[in-house]
């Protein structure tokens, strides 16, 4: 991606949170100057990738197969030092963009429509070898709501509605042409996008980012060392 596509989500990403009247948390706003001069008061932030993030899956297709995510809190399951168990994200996803299909072998989270258009999900279970089960029903929680429905049901999100994903539960989620961008919350045990992403197909996760303009925002995986 170039920076000046990320620099442009991003900001477009603000004024989708202002809209819905969701505030960030102060390390959000900081410059890539002000990164700078930030000591080791800031290392949960560096160790646990707290922050800004924006992917195309290494595919270079955003607008198609992209996210835009902020993690607000988390935990570290490979860090005793941090004792959290749980994390937080505030995700955009625009119209045409889709999630592609996963699982996760440890974490378990809810994803919630916070505002904006529809949010739609296909959902499978995994095999033991981890290929798509395309057979067999899938248990699907939607606020408390249990029950079973056949593999790549369509799980339609409302704003106000949410979803239970379980580990080795397939999941993909686009919004659809017709809508418009939607903010999505992210509720989870700690998260660790190194280890815990299981695509069906192969993907990046960081995307590679051609520097045409200087960055607005750091990424949660470019702050500088802390200074001494």
């Amino acid at each position: 991606m170039k920076r000046s596509e990320i620099n442009a989500v991003i900001k477009r990403f603000e004024k989708l949170l202002a809209d819905h009247c969701f505030e960030i948390p102060p390390f959000c706003k900081f410059t890539p100057e002000e990164w700078q001069e930030k000591g080791h008061e800031y290392d949960e932030i560096r160790d646990n990738m707290l922050g800004w993030d924006v992917t195309d899956y290494g595919m270079g297709d955003y607008a198609h197969l992209g996210l835009a995510l902020i993690t607000i809190r988390n935990g570290n399951v490979h860090d005793p030092k941090y004792t959290k168990t749980y994390a937080e994200k505030i995700i955009m996803c625009d119209p045409g963009q889709v999630s592609p299909m996963h699982f996760h072998w440890n974490k378990m989270e809810d994803l919630i429509n916070r505002g904006g258009g529809d949010i739609c999900f296909s959902l499978y279970n995994a095999n033991e070898d981890e290929s798509l089960d395309e057979v067999n029903d899938v248990e699907v929680v939607t606020d408390g709501y249990r029950r079973m429905v056949k593999a790549g049901t369509k799980i339609i999100l409302k704003p106000g509605d949410s979803i239970s994903l379980y580990p080795y539960k397939y999941h993909e989620f686009i919004i659809p042409e017709d809508s418009e961008s939607v903010l999505i919350g992210e509720v989870s045990m700690c998260n660790d996008d190194n280890t815990d992403n299981r695509f069906l197909n192969p993907l990046g996760r960081f995307p590679t980012i051609e520097e045409d303009e200087p960055p607005y925002r750091l990424l949660c995986n470019e702050y500088p060392p802390a200074k001494d």
